[in-house]
């Protein structure tokens, strides 16, 4: 059975319990503060379990794209080295929201695996909860008595709270589960051991492959448990374990999910799997990683410096250096593996073709990257081991190299083994813990639980229609960070506010009480599909009618930036071409950005041409046209633009002004005259394939041109003219550009007259001709001096300082026969003597410079230089 037919078949089974198709959410999470990637198949229905919205369909099925490599499920250091471990998989799962409960799981779910696809009912193993004295709650026994039923009871196994009870995270909806492992060992290994001792033991051949999770509490921030006004199923399987189970094979990585690219890796490396155990991690970790990457740039992140960019660039650069350091690969090659992936995973998951050219430019691009980087992490560590007076390597170096150049950890172990040297591990630890203890603290944010004043109060935003409304509060908690202090978090009847979303930033503004009391709303988010206003304090009587205020200036220039994006959509697809799309996008109140797919950077004409084309747009007054709650489909045939990464339900909001039409939740003006002037101020690229345009409307417009023009009187002023400036600053250009290269002769003649000078001073020691000197040259002097001198005398130690606009800067050169016969190396030299300027520096054995920031110790240094020669024998 292939996977594709694995697939399709639990998605038809449950169709045919009346469940609903549901496609997969974006693995890279959008509107969900908690969250960076769907780490579960439940993330996308949080709000069904949490009662904040009513589900269309009570039953429904899917297949979730999943990504496990940060916070409480990190799987990333396991990945490759054992079988069954990956950072994206599939989850497969079927959810009841308020419907049906344990009888019918647990009978659906044997159905399927014994009677669907035949799995041999004697491997089968199923865990039940065993009770927990912590939270006062007994053994699932009803979960325990549907089991004993279907399966003799020495195959059901009771599980603690880890292995056996599901929580959505430190608060919420939470329950008991049972988890249902499958033996895959042969009849030899299973007469020697049973499985049920295997089971939740990580053992690569007793594994679960479906968990069934019974969500029936709520967990306060106290840690107790309340019951759920409603109970729901929450199950899922694991789509490469299920495809191993049913392919008879002993691995995820020799199922057809994983073989075409590690055929593929194969061919590119000339590697064999199968035939050594390093080769083998590193290409399953190069397979799984390639599928997380590609994904993650599919669902629209790309790799970054920070955030969810971070963790995909961490997981990209793991592949990378497993491929460098054990598949022999110094050119990119990954980026060859997507065409692979999109065709065995194309047909489930339409996004790796559609993107299939923009993942393979990005991963190709980040891959010369962060090749370049290895090369130069090589040179400094080289650097490292040679200023070291010790066979230890000092964590503390370890750690700057990984922090600050992005070098791995397990590379440099790798590299000093192989020199005879070793690295302080404890040392490198205690250097990575503070870091993560930093950062940690940083970010560490605790929650009361909600306090409720209203119950089943739906809301309703307002904001599209007025920008002041009457509110009561239904329900607020407190909420405490390093980094904001204490804050509340404040849900409204109705809300004139705009959640954060669609790239369009929360509104601010205030809640006014009966009284004239007046709070501070700081900014608006949306959180399982609530509204949530963030203030700085609580109002005194939490029971009153408010009224809410939007800021109306923040607002309006927001609006103007969101309506202008829209306009730059359309100018762009209309001057570069139909393949632009957004690829993300960011609207505040005094600017905008959007990314969109181009593969060359824009000319001064296209720009040119695209911001005409939207001010053309805002001088024709066009009016905003909204169609509230129409159907989708409705909306597409009308020629709506979805906008990238959106989540869209069955209903949507088009937003049209002339020619420009989207499906658009944010905030817009009445007309695009408002809007003033469109003014574009950087055009660069994101990634490869990514470009980004960062613009300014109205006001900011306003404010950027007067400062030019205020510019150009002060350049004109300056210049003494009050001709053209721009032919004066040519003018000038050519003036300064002859004095240079009149300057640079007269530098070079006085460097030639120098260095005569220098070799008459020279004193021989011990064979050694040596000179240490201050001298009246800038670096780039020095250095050409030095060479100079260098072809000319033999066995040659030359030190010349030279101060510099207040800094020190000390050349060190050294003929390279004195580097080989002697063991004098001018880079570890050089950063000895910087200490007597107070700086640092390095180099090649033969030539290295220091610099610093204390001139005054630059005679120090030229006598520390000639105490080396003196003890040089």
């Amino acid at each position: 059975m292939t996977s594709q037919e694995v697939r399709t078949q639990f998605l038809n089974f449950f169709k045919e319990k009346n469940h609903t198709i549901v496609p997969s959410a974006p693995m890279v999470m959008r509107d969900d503060p908690t969250l960076m990637f769907t780490n579960a198949g439940m993330n996308q229905f949080k709000e069904f379990f949490l009662g904040n919205s009513v589900p269309k369909s009570k039953r429904v099925t899917d297949t979730q794209k999943c990504l496990r490599v940060s916070g409480k499920h990190n799987d990333l250091e396991e990945v490759g080295k054992d079988t069954y471990h990956h950072t994206m998989f599939e989850m497969l799962g079927n959810w009841s929201f308020g419907d049906y409960f344990k009888k019918e799981a647990i009978q659906w779910a044997w159905e399927l695996l014994t009677e669907v696809y035949k799995i041999d009912k004697d491997i089968l193993y199923v865990s039940v909860f065993e009770g927990s004295d912590d939270d006062k709650l007994e053994m699932d026994q009803e979960a325990y008595d549907l089991w004993k039923a279907i399966v003799p009871e020495d195959r059901i196994i009771m599980g603690n709270k880890k292995d056996n009870f599901w929580e959505m995270g430190d608060q919420g909806p939470c329950g008991p589960c049972s988890e249902i492992h499958v033996d895959l060992r042969s009849k030899e290994e299973k007469a020697k051991v049973p499985g049920a001792s295997l089971v939740n033991q990580d053992d690569p051949l007793v594994v679960e492959i479906w968990n069934l999770v019974f969500i029936q509490y709520n967990r306060k921030a106290n840690g107790s448990l309340e019951d759920l006004p409603e109970k729901h199923i929450d199950t899922g399987m694991g789509f490469e374990r299920l495809c191993m189970a049913l392919q008879g094979v002993k691995s995820n990585y020799d199922t057809d999910v994983f073989t075409p690219l590690i055929r593929e890796v194969e061919t590119i490396t000339g590697k064999k799997y199968g035939k050594n155990e390093e080769t083998d991690i590193a290409i399953r970790v190069v397979a799984d990683h390639i599928r997380a990457v590609s994904f993650a740039i599919a669902d629209g992140q790309l790799p970054s410096n920070t955030g969810a960019g971070y963790v995909i660039r961490r997981i990209l650069r793991r592949a990378i250096r497993y491929g460098f350091t054990f598949l022999d690969t110094k050119q990119p090659f990954i980026y060859r593996l997507v065409k692979v992936l999109s065709e065995s995973m194309g047909k489930a998951f339409p996004e790796l073709p559609k993107n299939h050219q923009l993942i393979e430019n990005v991963i190709k691009e980040e891959e010369n990257s962060f090749l370049s980087t290895l090369e130069q992490g090589l040179v400094l560590l080289d650097s490292v081991i040679a200023s070291s007076k010790s066979k230890t390597i000092a964590g503390e170096k370890a750690f700057e190299l990984y922090d600050t150049f992005g070098f791995p950890i397990d590379l440099t172990s790798l590299i000093l083994e192989e020199k005879g040297y070793q690295l302080d591990v404890e040392g490198f630890e205690k250097a990575l813990k503070a870091q993560k203890d930093r950062s940690r603290a940083a970010s560490e944010v605790s929650k009361d639980d909600w306090t409720v004043l209203q119950q089943d109060s739906e809301q309703e935003f307002v904001g599209y229609d007025t920008l002041e409304a009457k509110v009561k509060l239904v329900k607020y908690r407190k909420v405490t960070s390093k980094k904001e202090g204490d804050q509340y978090q404040l849900v409204f009847n109705l809300t004139p506010f705009y959640a954060e979303g669609g790239g369009q930033v929360g509104d601010k503004g205030y809640l006014e009480a009966p009284n004239g009391d007046v709070v501070y709303i700081v900014d608006t988010k949306k959180e399982n599909n609530e509204i949530v206003h963030f203030a700085e304090e609580l109002p005194k009587d939490v029971s009153e009618t408010f009224k809410a205020v939007v800021d109306k200036e923040e607002r309006f220039y927001t609006a103007c930036n969101h309506t202008a994006t829209h306009l730059l959509h359309q100018a762009l697809r209309e001057i570069l071409g139909t393949h632009v799309e957004q690829k993300g996008s960011s609207v505040h109140a005094k600017h905008l950005r959007f990314d969109f797919s181009h593969f060359s950077k824009m000319t001064s004409e296209e720009l040119s041409a695209v911001e005409n084309f939207v001010n053309a747009r805002i001088e024709g007054q066009l009016p905003f046209e909204e169609h509230r709650n129409i159907p989708i489909n409705q909306a597409m045939e009308q020629g709506a633009m979805a906008l990238f990464g959106e989540k869209y339900g069955d209903t949507v909001r088009t937003v049209r002004f002339g020619q420009s039409i989207e499906l658009c939740g944010g905030t817009h003006v009445k007309n695009t005259a408002d809007i003033w002037h469109f003014k574009i101020v950087s055009e660069g690229a994101v990634a490869a394939g990514i470009r980004r345009i960062e613009a300014i409307t109205s006001e900011a417009a306003k404010e950027f041109f007067f400062k030019n023009n205020q510019m150009l009187f002060e350049i004109k002023g300056l210049l003494n003219t009050s001709q053209d400036p721009v032919k004066a600053v040519a003018s000038l250009q050519e003036e300064n550009n002859a004095l240079k290269k009149q300057v640079e002769q007269l530098l070079k003649d006085k460097a030639k007259g120098l260095k005569n000078d220098l070799i008459a001073e020279l004193e021989e020691i011990n064979g050694i001709r040596f000179l240490a000197k201050k001298v009246d040259l800038d670096a780039g002097g020095i250095k050409d001096l030095a060479f100079e001198m260098g072809g000319q005398v033999t066995n040659l130690f030359l030190l010349l300082a030279a101060e510099n606009e207040g800094k020190a800067v000390l050349s060190c050169y050294i003929s390279k026969e004195l580097a080989s016969n002697k063991g004098l190396n001018a880079g570890n030299i050089v950063r000895e003597l910087g200490k007597h300027i107070q700086g640092g520096g390095g180099g090649q054995p033969f030539f290295a410079t220091a610099g610093g920031k204390n001139p005054d110790g630059i005679p120090a240094a030229l006598a520390n230089a000639k105490e080396i020669v003196l003890a040089t024998t």
